[in-house]
């Protein structure tokens, strides 16, 4: 009866050429016995408003879906008369037809939702996901390769080719073979003379309309992807180069399908303008996952990958940045095992965050290590910490706070020093937890004060707990309080679990507290080896002790199936028995320990430590350390109160078992 005149322009009237008089059932092309058509019908019919969505043949393209509603309308006869609103897609070559709608869409609310994040990957995909649908049918983004996943800038290639990775692709088809012959995360090199490396060379658009057969068969080879042809045969295709600081980091590729309005200038300039914004987030966000990963790199190459301890000691750990902003810092904490079935464990926290306080604490692991190796005791080891300190001040101000334990599980002894660190916990099998009384010396670079050591028994299976401040003080919480929190945690249920498990625990509720400061904690339970795996003689100070040397070590060597090193352990015994009477006085100590290795002690009463000779070729000695040295995995010396201990250390043979396992 009436229509507007969009209606004339879009809807296929009947034969008669004209809309007026149709029925609606002739300007669909679903059956009038179709449910939704009849359903449509029966609401108008009882009155009743109602939606459905049909099949519509439109002017100039395929049937199109429409979602039709009809209104009735009431009138003075009896007739059914009703209001018909069809709402149908607008046609392919008109999709891309108003440019004010695609600067709308691709300038105005984009990079207020896409400047939340500055993660590469997740940023490129919501880039795409706003070129498609607004602005093209498909399109994918690319980055230059050493930008991506190299840590040196973009190397020239001679040849004229770039090396590219594809960062995210998007389609409004939902084709798969979008996926298959693009995939995302490919690295490709596009070849010189091609319109991607003249959109790189020149950091310019370019533009390509309606892609001949040839041309895309010529691309489609040179991948070895056939799906090219179908997926780009008669498209438009528009590159718009990334530029950002005065370099192309990429390009956004963009095609429109045959039938959709090809790119032309308008669309370049939208696409540029796009295009230019998205590059310097795009920047910004690969110099911010660039400096991320630098920075994790650095704090997880001076942390310890590993710890060592003698077999009867168990040892776990955890590190806990300060917050997800400030993700290196500088607490750190090391165990390493020392000869002679001894362990030194430490802890220790530099002042401040960020990459100087990881510096700083990446020296403080390697001297620690070194001082660890030259085995002095913990309070000339941390003395010696604190005149590096004092020469690093000089130059860059900085102070650190450390408490370093050397266990022996031989005697069963622990001796702990500090520097204005918090003092360990020892918690005994079944007790309650106690802190160890040791007097902290002046916090390390800050004075000149001595540092002094206590020496504790322990018991088999204590735990000893060496800890950073962030674990029991926070802004909310006074240390004292969380001294005490810490203290009371370790009941007798929880001693009896895993050291593994009871870093975990203790941290549970740490990682909620965004106010918390660096956290690194360091739990040892720790216990003596079996004796079976010992055996200790106290020689004469004689030069005929050698030989009794070498007849003693027969027999525990036997006891542990290692007669294959015998031969060798007897020679190692005795040039060091026959070094020490040589120059010293009264009798000495012979112990065997077998272990991770297998360790030969000399404990004598001399200070003087002994040095490698090079003898003559007509000296009749000089020569005992020389084999020494040669024939044992290591060896050295350290001084103890009595005098000194020179020690070697023997590898055990491939697959070896101890025939008795440590209790």
């Amino acid at each position: 009866m009436q229509h507007d005149r969009n209606s004339q322009e879009i809807l296929t009237p009947p034969a008669d050429g004209t809309l007026l008089g149709a029925h609606l059932r002739d300007l669909v092309t679903t059956p009038v016995t179709d449910p939704p058509l009849s359903g449509l019908l029966a609401a108008a019919r009882a009155g009743r408003e109602a939606t459905a969505v049909l099949t519509v043949q439109a002017r100039g393209s395929s049937p199109v879906e429409a979602v039709v509603t009809i209104a009735p309308m009431q009138g003075n006869d009896a007739s059914i008369s009703a209001l018909v609103i069809m709402r149908l897609p607008p046609p392919s070559d008109e999709q891309f037809l108003d440019p004010a709608l695609m600067r709308h869409a691709l300038l105005d609310d984009t990079f207020r939702q896409i400047g939340a994040t500055l993660d590469l990957d997740q940023m490129a995909r919501g880039l795409i996901n706003i070129v498609v649908p607004h602005f093209a049918n498909s399109a994918g983004l690319l980055l230059l390769e050493s930008l991506v996943a190299a840590d040196e800038g973009p190397a020239s290639q001679v040849d004229g080719s770039h090396l590219l990775r594809r960062m995210a692709i998007a389609s409004d088809d939902a084709d798969p073979g979008w996926d298959a012959a693009f995939p995302t995360g490919e690295v490709l090199r596009y070849p010189a003379g091609t319109p991607y490396t003249e959109c790189m060379d020149t950091g310019k658009p370019v533009q390509l309309t309606n892609l001949g057969d040839e041309e895309v068969v010529s691309m489609a080879e040179s991948w070895l992807r056939r799906p090219v042809v179908r997926l780009l045969s008669g498209t438009s295709m528009l590159l718009l180069p990334l530029n950002a600081r005065d370099s192309t980091l990429g390009f956004i590729v963009c095609t429109r399908r045959a039938g959709f309005r090809p790119f032309d200038a308008y669309d370049t300039e939208i696409g540029m303008e796009f295009a230019s914004r998205a590059a310097i987030f795009l920047d910004n966000a690969r110099r911010y996952s660039r400096e991320r990963a630098t920075v994790l790199t650095l704090q997880r190459s001076l942390l310890p990958a590993g710890l060592s301890a003698p077999s009867s000691v168990e040892v776990s750990h955890r590190y806990l940045p300060g917050s997800q902003l400030i993700e290196v810092g500088g607490d750190w904490y090391e165990s390493i095992a020392l000869p002679g079935a001894r362990v030194a464990l430490v802890v220790g926290d530099v002042a401040g965050h960020g990459v100087r306080a990881a510096v700083t604490m990446g020296r403080l692991r390697t001297a620690i290590q070194t001082l660890a190796m030259l085995e002095l005791p913990p309070a000339e080891s941390l003395q010696q910490l604190n005149e590096l300190m004092q020469t690093i001040g000089a130059r860059e101000p900085h102070f650190a706070t450390c408490a370093y334990a050397v266990y022996d599980a031989v005697q069963g002894t622990c001796e702990v020093a500090s520097a204005g660190h918090l003092p360990p916990l020892l918690v005994p099998p079944g007790s309650t937890g106690q802190y160890l009384d040791v007097a902290p010396a002046p916090p390390l670079g800050v004075g000149e004060g001595p540092v002094h050591s206590r020496t504790f028994e322990i018991r088999d299976g204590s735990l000893l707990v060496l800890y950073t401040d962030g674990l029991v003080e926070s802004r909310g919480r006074d240390i004292d309080d969380g001294l005490h929190r810490l203290q009371s945690m370790f009941t007798p249920d929880l001693q009896q679990r895993p050291v593994e498990e009871l870093c975990k625990a203790i941290l549970a509720g740490a990682y909620a507290d965004q106010q918390r400061d660096d956290i690194a904690i360091l739990i040892a339970r720790l216990g003596r080896i079996d004796g079976s795996q010992l055996a200790t003689w106290v020689l004469p100070g004689e030069l005929t002790s050698a030989g009794q040397a070498r007849m003693l070590v027969a027999e525990p060597l036997a006891k542990w199936h290692l007669t294959g090193l015998l031969a060798t352990t007897q020679l190692l015994v005795s040039e060091l028995v026959t070094n020490a009477i040589r120059y010293t006085e009264g009798p000495v100590t012979l112990r065997v320990i077998l272990e991770r290795t297998l360790t030969c002690e000399i404990a004598d009463t001399s200070a003087a430590l002994p040095r490698i000779r090079f003898a003559a070729g007509d000296d009749e000695c000089g020569r005992g350390l020389q084999i020494v040295s040669q024939l044992s995995l290591r060896w050295g010396a350290r001084r103890t109160t009595p005098g000194k201990v020179v020690w070697c250390e023997q590898q055990l043979p491939r697959g070896y078992r101890p025939p008795l396992r440590p209790s």
